[in-house]
């Protein structure tokens, strides 16, 4: 570890500091009329609204919030834990984010994993995870809508959305370019410009990101330095809106793209100390003892056009298509260390190595097509409505490989193949009505069919395994999910509302015949949610307070065993699952200079069945869920019924201070923000060893912003430099891999 004891105490005290600032100044009494909060203005219903009298509980991420958060080359899993109730980590580094909401989520590693939190962009749900995880750039906001969205938003959203809208382009000719560089020669480089090509009629914006690392990891079998941990991720989007005069018409038409090159996650071997829980001893964050292979590649691009027409005065049509299309391939040492037990002392390590794991995963071809048509009415009166379709269609093709770490040139000694059909079709309806000047009802209900083709065959296995297959079949289903919710003005700046939502996610399939001979599906799992919460602007507006509570079961839940003492993914269905808490966003601007944040979330998950079983850890972890056996005394495995989610912390909590100190034609600033992920179990089954305790996270930037539209600052993330695990394999050993590094750096920007 290169951390030193004063660096630590001097950034901590900085941070410190300017909280402490914080502090007497929000006491202070002001009539500074400056000092006010922004209306803030939301889409999570499809149709603008302030954030206020949306019946659902929202947090919005934004402007400079936005900015910091993913400094020092960030990915969209930056969101984790800096929004209430909301995780997200990875297996499969910046690739591959998995999001849980209310800790609702999928541990799933596998490309073809479907997840109960959707991630729409720009109106388009990215359902594949490999497409979730497109660069966060150039955006207008991020809103993270908690509970069940089935009526708008349809499938796959028993959890919630979190939806991105790209900054649009604008009448306005100008732009911005923002540039840093950090340590481990960290490159973030982001630019937009926006062309009024034809005055209120046609104008184009372009954005780009360019993000670089240095590999700093060393390979201590190999004796290669600075081998691991570097990235470079390039993406763009270009996008034109035509508006021609007087015809009521909109047309707005998106291209993006990716580039991701770089490794794969870094599974760490025998990092966690047996009987303990948390990174162990054995950790070094700048060595690892590889002597399998390990890199990531990774293209997409895609095409969002978004067509609307004004009808009559009070009526309006909008068409909206997204084509997306994505390549990956990632290989990786899984058992995170080099030979094996078996080879005798001295030919493994570090620590016991049962056996070699090194595999890879591709998408060959992924292809999402979706259209969804939508009318919308609202006359100015207390009648608004909205009524469409949608249509979703994928094809993904998956090559799943298994290498003979051992022999020379490590060669392929495993294949199997899968191919997904999945084609969904939905009618949705949705009516808000003004009963009174204070309060308004709501409702909608959607009707989704949905079918999944798949075919999985392994073409060759290892150690002698004979091939296997084809196997194909077919899962469908249609579902009714649905909403309905009231909202009451109590004051004027105050409104209460009360929801209850159906949601549901389809039915999955699971067969990764490399290692296993079985193919899993699972039925539709549906959630009934109940949310009541209260919207407040105080004190003339210095200060939002949105809280609420909640509570959920879920029927038939989605559960996947990944790894564990047969090494296997396999898909099953639990009887219920519940999950009950609260939720808090606050804002506050008590004097002109001074802007402060804060966020709470308690979220209390359980596994509910009456006896439900999965594998223990093939890796001498210890398990504390009671074991089962059969009358012959053969372990069946081990009952997980009562357990938390995983993944699913209790608390999380995060705060941000901005204080500004004017200067002669500009002011200086100084932000920092903090969150705290709390005690996290990563496995259905509860052991020692696999999970990490709760632990803070805060960074903290320094700058000078000038009128001109200069702004030059220095930041930090992971200001601490806490080291943490993120997630473990199971299988092999006590594998794990951790969160990023402290990194810093310098940052300019230029508005123009």
């Amino acid at each position: 570890m290169t951390t030193k004891l004063p660096i630590r105490a001097w950034l901590g005290a900085s941070a410190i500091a300017l909280a402490a600032a914080a502090f007497p100044a929000f006491a202070q009494e002001t009539t500074d009329t400056e000092a006010r909060l922004s209306t803030v203005t939301v889409t999570a219903q499809k149709v603008e609204e302030n954030l206020q009298d949306v019946p659902i509980s929202i947090t919005t991420v934004s402007n400079e919030k936005l900015d910091v958060l993913k400094s020092s080359g960030a990915d969209v899993r930056f969101l984790s834990a800096k929004v209430p109730s909301v995780i997200a980590e990875s297996s499969f580094g910046r690739a591959f984010p998995r999001f849980y909401i209310r800790g609702i989520g999928n541990t799933d590693f596998d490309l073809n994993a479907s997840q109960p939190v959707s991630l729409v962009y720009d109106d388009v749900p990215y359902e594949n995870p490999i497409l979730k995880g497109f660069p966060v750039f150039d955006l207008d906001k991020i809103e993270v809508l908690r509970g069940p969205q089935g009526t708008l938003f349809g499938r796959n959203t028993p959890g919630g959305i979190i939806k991105f809208d790209s900054a649009k382009p604008t009448d306005t000719t100008g732009g911005y370019i923002r540039a840093a560089y950090g340590n481990y020669n960290t490159t973030d480089i982001e630019g937009a410009y926006n062309y009024a090509a034809v005055p209120g009629q046609m104008a184009v914006r372009v954005s780009g990101l360019y993000q670089k690392r240095s590999p700093y990891v060393d390979n201590a079998f190999t004796g290669q330095k600075d081998r691991y941990e570097g990235f470079e991720e390039m993406a763009g989007r270009a996008q034109v809106l035509f508006t021609p005069a007087d015809t009521g018409f909109t047309a707005l038409v998106n291209l993006h793209a990716r580039s991701n090159d770089g490794d794969a996650r870094l599974f760490r071997a025998n990092i966690i100390d047996a009987g303990k829980k948390g990174l162990g001893s054995g950790f070094d964050r700048d060595t690892v003892y590889f002597d399998g292979d390990n890199f990531l590649t990774q293209d997409a691009w895609g095409l969002t056009s978004r067509l609307t027409k004004t009808l009559t005065d009070a009526v309006e049509l909008t068409y909206v298509f997204g084509y997306e299309y994505a390549q990956i391939e990632s290989r990786g040492d899984i058992d995170g260390g080099f030979g094996a037990s078996f080879l005798g002392a001295g030919n493994f390590g570090p620590g016991s190595i049962p056996f070699p794991s090194e595999s890879s995963g591709a998408v060959d071809d992924l292809d999402q097509t979706t259209h969804e048509i939508r009318l919308a009415f609202d006359n100015g009166g207390p009648l608004r409505a909205q009524t469409g379709i949608f249509v979703f269609d994928e094809k993904v093709f998956i090559t799943s490989k298994s290498f003979d770490t051992l022999s020379p040139g490590r060669p392929v000694n495993g294949i199997a193949t899968r191919k997904n059909d999945t084609q969904s079709f939905g009618l949705f309806a949705s009516l808000t009505y003004d009963l009174t000047e204070r309060l308004t009802v709501s409702g909608g209900a959607r009707w989704t069919d949905e079918s999944k083709k798949f075919e999985v065959e392994r073409t060759l296995g290892p150690f002698g395994a004979p091939p296997l297959g084809p196997i194909s079949d077919t899962v469908k289903d249609d579902q009714v999910s649905w909403d309905v919710s009231a909202t009451y003005q109590a004051t004027d700046n105050v409104n209460v509302y009360a929801r209850i939502a159906k949601g549901f996610r389809g039915p999955s399939t699971q067969g990764r015949l490399v290692f296993g001979d079985d193919v899993s599906t699972a039925d539709s799992e549906t959630v009934l949610s109940y949310e009541t919460g209260v919207k407040s602007e105080l004190f003339d507006n210095r200060v939002r307070l949105n809280a609420d509570v909640y509570f959920y079961e879920l029927n038939d839940q989605q559960l996947t065993i990944v790894g564990g003492l047969n090494n296997t993914v396999a898909l099953f269905n639990a009887d219920k699952g519940e999950g009950y808490g609260f939720e808090a966003d606050v804002e506050a601007a008590p004097t002109e200079n001074l802007l402060l944040t804060a966020g709470l979330s308690y979220n209390h998950t359980e596994i509910k069945d009456d006896v439900l079983l999965a594998p223990g850890c093939g890796a001498g972890c210890t398990v504390l869920d009671p074991a089962v056996y059969d009358t012959n005394n053969v372990l069946l495995g081990y009952n997980i019924s009562g357990n938390a989610f995983p993944n699913a912390p209790e608390w999380i909590a995060n705060v941000t201070a901005r204080y500004a100190v004017p200067a002669p034609n500009g002011e200086f600033y100084a932000y920092t923000d903090w969150a705290y992920k709390g005690e996290t179990n990563f496995f259905l089954y509860d052991s020692i060893e696999f999970g990490q305790e709760g632990y803070w996270e805060g960074g903290l930037k320094i700058g000078y912003k000038s009128d001109r539209g200069y702004d030059a600052s220095v930041f930090v993330r992971n200001i601490l430099d806490e080291e943490t695990l993120e997630g473990a394999i199971d299988f092999n050993n006590l594998t794990g891999f951790v969160n990023e590094p402290r990194t810093y750096g310098v940052q300019i920007r230029w508005d123009f």
